[in-house]
């Protein structure tokens, strides 16, 4: 709910950390080899999708000088490939199948649920809230009238800025649609730290 009365877009961005973080933690807890896998590939999946938010931050703040979300608005006519971008990573952090966050969150919510429905079903409601602030944040920064005088002088996307996202949203990708590569590699360390 701190999110939703946030202004500045860093600060929505690092508050969403704040709150994946919190569900790797209920994975962690949630002592069973799904929760604590789900745990791991969400803490990977979420550096690859704050990573690219905190640089789409710094793309939006490099053209404006400005971080308020209250001075934004209507970039998708002037930033379409910007906007994209954005689209993408929004509805990763929201955990859109396909993507890294995806298979982290679905195997700590599975461990949760094998340990506590209640759990389960509260931490859930984490999940839908977290999904209104990105699409508030979305709406707000893309949709509408244009409200940035000088948009039309500020170039979309440079090129490297696209071969950094793209890469990033390759990696994402990567990690929602074949996790397996990641998942053999942790199976064994967290079998090991259940047994202890």
């Amino acid at each position: 709910l701190t999110t939703l009365r946030q202004v500045d877009l860093k600060k929505i961005i690092a508050y969403s950390s704040v709150a994946h973080m919190s569900l790797g933690l209920i994975g962690l807890f949630s002592l069973n080899i799904q929760g604590l896998e789900g745990s791991i590939l969400l803490m990977i999946g979420h550096g690859v999708v704050s990573s690219a938010l905190f640089l789409i931050v710094g793309v939006l703040y490099d053209r404006f000088h400005t971080r308020l979300v209250r001075y934004y608005g209507g970039l998708t006519q002037v930033m379409p490939a910007f906007s994209a971008c954005f689209l993408f990573f929004s509805l990763a952090n929201m955990g859109l199948p396909g993507t890294s966050n995806f298979v982290g969150e679905i195997l700590v919510f599975l461990g949760l649920i094998q340990r506590s429905l209640f759990a389960g079903v509260l931490a859930s409601l984490g999940m839908v809230l977290g999904a209104a602030y990105s699409l508030w944040l979305y709406n707000r920064v893309c949709f509408g009238a244009l409200k940035t005088r000088y948009a039309g002088l500020f170039p979309d996307l440079t090129q490297h800025e696209v071969f950094v996202l793209g890469y990033l949203i390759l990696l994402s990708l990567g990690l929602g649609l074949y996790p397996q590569p990641v998942m053999s590699a942790i199976h064994c360390s967290a079998s090991l730290i259940l047994r202890v």
